[in-house]
């Protein structure tokens, strides 16, 4: 699919191509019980990536949405990101609106009686993240499409 964004910024007009594709996948094959050697191997579906954008980018594409510059995008991200280490830290749910929520969790191995616990136990804690409403109807209405693997050919000298 293709979609063209008219973009007013500062008196000027840009207009934006997204073209939408889907997101690929891979057959891989695997265990089906995982930690069993002898278990039969089957075949899953697993995301294949179709590269990487940086935060330059994201910024650049944040500010022709808007009438900050990609600098100004960039500081406030940079901020962000400090004061939710901040917030995360002293065990606060971060809500960024629609967008999602960050939060810490912790987990640890665990004992018959809680007067054996101590942090030793601990595992190295994650932070999750929940997605707002626009993100999860991204899972909805995502499509996606088996990728072939490329077959590279070698050029290899014949024998004399």
């Amino acid at each position: 699919m293709l979609y063209i964004c008219i973009v007013f910024n500062s008196g000027h007009i840009n207009l934006l191509n997204f073209i939408i594709m889907s997101q690929g996948f891979k057959l891989v094959q695997r265990s089906s019980k995982p930690g069993e050697q002898d278990a039969e191997k089957k075949y899953y579906a697993m995301a294949k990536s179709n590269g990487t954008s940086s935060l330059k980018h994201l910024c650049k594409l944040i500010a022709a949405r808007s009438t900050v510059s990609s600098a100004d995008v960039k500081a406030v991200l940079d901020n962000l990101n400090f004061v939710m280490d901040l917030e995360l830290q002293e065990g606060r749910i971060v809500q960024l609106g629609e967008f999602g929520n960050f939060r810490l969790s912790v987990s640890s191995d665990g004992v018959t009686d809680q007067k054996d616990f101590d942090n030793s136990l601990l595992r190295k804690p994650k932070i999750v993240f929940t997605p707002g409403s626009e993100l999860r109807e991204t899972k909805k209405t995502t499509e996606f499409t088996k990728v072939t693997p490329e077959v590279v050919e070698c050029n290899r000298p014949h024998a004399v």
